[in-house]
């Protein structure tokens, strides 16, 4: 967190464009408190230096004294969408250099929420319980969470009963990672309300669950479609598979045909169906370049996970590498990232290694899910200790600005919640007592992003 964020609070952070707003600057750790009269000069970043000849009117002044409870208050307005710097001057000495940002309008309807569409328990391949892995992702920062298991639904059906009844800040999404037969990609039904896995009699999530509906939808208000046989899944992708035409080579029909009926039952579910890690190095990249390139020009998906799962460049860069071809072809895919986690703890060097921002209304299941549909997300590669951000241009320039000013202070609210929730999971915590911590994120929220209503 940068020094400056340790020793005086701003707020709001982030207003709209184009509206009058009162700014708050307060001392927290610094040498002293304000005191007398001060002189603030708000400047927009992208308007460039003062000492430019072309940008020398990049200035606003304002002159303010501080009140009794030593904090500075000025009201300013934002003519442009971007960050602004905000230096505070005590005659000719500068106290400090403090940043906002100014969204334009259909941003400035949004909340910046990060999350994880997905991640692993120990239901299938991963480290630990649903409800744990949830927790811990809190406590790393995370808003939402998809929990997304090889072959099955349940687990996060399980990870959101363990909450049901609190009020928290973390959105716990249903989810699953689909394997179909004879398909090897991977495809991740994020949010969607009942089990894709699940329409098959002979798949692992009815075995595991004795075929209880239950278990593969979300609740009981969800219509279930009818199970269908392995017989009956070859015959319908094999007619998908005839509506295609010549394939180029190296594009294998029934994979291809396989994930177009994954998409599509998705979809129906009201979920987000991702193409996963394309590049993921097993000892060769797991598919085939002409079928991932095939796969993107004809976007049979709603979103490509371009960052996920392994710390090595060669998966996550070029998936990069091929988002921006795919620009530059007028293909602009919804883009998530994700850790493909196995293991939630710091004993998983990869715990952490990815993440997706969202701008949403709310952090709630469809919102969230529509946001990423409409394009309003980018993927964090926090691999190294420098972050880097993969999305379109405009929006990586909020996302920078939230990186380095907002989401520092949110993670240590976050990490007080989800030190609660292991606790509660652990029956160490009660209703009451999560919800007392809880309580401070909303305000949080709210203090820091005022958003237009």
């Amino acid at each position: 967190m940068k020094s400056e964020l340790y020793y005086y609070d701003i707020y709001p952070k982030v207003f709209p464009v184009g509206r009058d707003v009162e700014i708050t600057v307060k001392s927290l750790g610094a040498k002293f408190d304000f005191s007398g009269e001060y002189k603030i000069v708000v400047q927009r970043v992208a308007g460039g230096s003062t000492w430019q000849h072309s940008s020398a009117d990049n200035h606003t002044d304002i002159f303010c004294t501080a009140d009794e409870s030593a904090e500075i208050h000025f009201t300013y307005t934002a003519a442009l969408e971007g960050e602004y710097r905000v230096r505070i001057y005590q005659g000719d000495n500068l106290v400090v250099q403090l940043g906002v940002y100014a969204p334009d309008h259909d941003l400035a309807t949004r909340y910046p929420l990060r999350g994880d569409l997905h991640i692993h328990t120990y239901r299938s391949d991963g480290g630990e319980a649903p409800a744990f892995v949830c927790a811990n992702y809190r406590k790393k920062g995370y808003d939402f969470i998809v929990v997304t298991d090889h072959h099955r639904y349940y687990p996060s059906l399980e990870a959101i009963d363990a909450f049901s009844g609190l009020e928290i800040p973390l959105c716990i999404l249903p989810g699953e990672e689909v394997h179909l037969p004879s398909n090897d990609v991977h495809i991740v039904n994020a949010g969607g309300l009942f089990s894709v896995n699940g329409l098959l009699k002979e798949s692992i999530n009815y075995a595991d669950t004795n075929g209880d509906p239950e278990k593969r939808r979300f609740d009981k208000s969800v219509p279930l479609p009818d199970l269908i046989t392995n017989e009956q899944y070859y015959q319908e992708i094999a007619e998908i598979e005839k509506s295609l035409g010549e394939l180029p080579d190296g594009v294998d029909g029934k994979w291809y045909a396989s994930s177009v009926w994954a998409f599509d039952k998705i979809r129906e579910a009201g979920g987000l169906a991702i193409f996963a890690h394309p590049y993921w190095l097993v000892d060769m990249w797991h598919l085939q370049e002409p079928f991932t390139r095939y796969m993107m020009k004809n976007h049979p998906f709603d979103a490509f996970e371009v960052l996920g799962g392994e710390n090595y460049y060669m998966q996550n860069g070029i998936q990069t590498a091929l988002y921006y071809d795919e620009y530059r072809e007028g293909r602009v895919h919804p883009i998530v990232g994700s850790t493909d986690s196995h293991g939630c703890t710091e004993h998983n060097i990869n715990s952490a290694i990815c993440s997706t921002i969202v701008f949403a209304e709310k952090n709630e299941r469809e919102t969230i899910l529509q946001a990423i549909r409409d394009k309003y997300s980018i993927a964090v590669d926090t691999i190294s200790a420098e972050y880097r951000l993969v999305g379109e241009y405009r929006l990586q320039k909020y996302a920078c600005f939230l990186m380095e000013n907002y989401f520092p202070i949110h993670d240590r609210q976050a990490a007080l919640d989800g030190e609660m929730l292991i606790q509660y999971v652990g029956g160490n915590a009660t209703k009451d007592e999560v919800e007392a911590v809880s309580a401070r994120a909303d305000k949080l929220l709210k203090k820091y992003i005022l958003i237009s209503d």
